[in-house]
């Protein structure tokens, strides 16, 4: 299948008749035929999320009845089959399947998705349960954050994600990500990449909440290592080593829409601390802006001392009401030396996008290194006549 092939094109008859194989496999009992003509009614018609949900609909016409006979057969059925990269789309529906009907089958929806996620993650279909009875499921992913299973340890954090893409949030954990703290604290230097970035994206997740405490919770992970997960052997000195390596990777990929922002505790937190510098000249090509053009950024300084510099700025939008609203932009991220000479360029455009409108007037450019304010240059925006 072609790299370009829209996302949707890959819920299709072949993977409906390969979900259809694998659950016939186990029981020859289901209905495949059956299934199979009712899943692709229709289907050509829908996008990928609307796709999913509908080959989950046929499933639930088509498996038995009450909710834990489907739950039974789905398990054996997953018990058997090999694990697949390409099967994802075809074992998605299953997820979608536990999500929409399991959520009064407490038990039987967690044992399903323990053997289910190896074949298609389970984070969306954990997620009413973990709205629904918190303190019950968070029991059992205690247990699985030691399972042996990367899967397993993977879907503990990214089915607790407050704020998983295509996913409902988890309000209750945006307000208060205490009760998943302690499962992060088990993974973020697990073995597994797979398992690491879930836990990065979750603690990137949480600092759109609360940067201080995702700084904290950084801090309190920076440069240590917790032992072997589980079913590995790591040597001692070999395994410490590793696993502050895989913090370090945790931490400054957790911590990149804080850095963004130029938050001045993730910044530190990275090396990144106040530098010592004497600014030459920080200046804008134009003070006259109009829509659809672009303007130059031009800096000039001096180092004072050795350091490593995150070079942003910021360009404050004037919104309809009259105030600015700031945006962090990118630069450039350099080391210098005592004494060291750095000139840099940058071009900024005023350009229509689909998440911001621009309104004409007084608009602001700042200059950001290492999160700290160092100059700041008005401009004005007209509009294209």
């Amino acid at each position: 299948m072609s790299d370009t092939t829209a996302l949707k094109e890959r819920v299709s008859r072949d993977t409906v008749k390969l979900l259809a194989e694998h659950l016939a496999a186990f029981d020859p009992t289901f209905p495949r035929r059956r299934f199979v003509r009712t899943a692709l009614k229709g289907l050509a018609e829908l996008e990928l999320k609307a796709r999913i949900i509908h080959v989950a609909d046929a499933l639930a016409n088509a498996l038995p009845s009450p909710f834990p006979r489907a739950a039974a057969l789905i398990q054996g059925a997953n018990a058997s089959a090999a694990e697949t990269g390409s099967s994802l789309f075809a074992y998605w529906p299953l997820c979608t399947f536990v999500e929409r009907y399991g959520t009064d089958h407490f038990d039987e929806s967690f044992a399903v998705m323990h053997g289910l996620t190896r074949l298609a993650s389970c984070e969306f279909a954990i997620r009413p349960l973990l709205d629904k009875e918190p303190e019950r499921a968070f029991t059992i992913l205690h247990r699985w954050v030691k399972d042996r299973d990367p899967h397993v340890r993977r879907l503990v954090s990214e089915g607790t994600r407050p704020r998983l893409p295509w996913g409902p949030r988890l309000k209750a954990l945006q307000r208060d990500p205490s009760p998943s703290l302690p499962l992060l604290d088990r993974l973020y230097d697990d073995d597994e990449l797979y398992v690491r970035r879930s836990v990065a994206n979750h603690l990137n997740d949480i600092s759109k909440d609360h940067p201080d405490l995702a700084v904290e919770i950084a801090g309190r992970w920076k440069g240590r290592g917790k032992g072997p997960t589980p079913g590995t052997s790591r040597g001692t000195s070999r395994g410490t080593k590793t696993a502050k390596l895989h913090s370090e990777w945790v931490i400054r990929h957790a911590l990149r829409s804080l850095v963004k922002q130029g938050h001045t505790g993730a910044l530190t937190l990275l090396g990144f601390g106040p530098a010592k510098l004497d600014l030459d000249a920080f200046e804008l090509s134009t003070r006259r802006l109009r829509f659809g053009e672009s303007m130059k950024l031009h800096l000039e300084l001096h180092a004072l001392a050795d350091a490593d510099l995150v070079i942003d700025y910021a360009v404050h939008h004037l919104k309809a009401n009259g105030s600015l609203s700031p945006k962090v932009f990118k630069w450039a991220t350099r080391q210098v030396k005592r004494g060291e000479r750095l000139v840099l360029d940058k071009r900024h455009s005023i350009r229509p996008i689909s998440t911001r409108r621009y309104y004409p007037g007084s608009h602001r450019c700042e200059l950001l290194i290492n999160g700290q304010s160092l100059a700041i240059e008005d401009f004005e925006l007209f509009a294209v006549e």
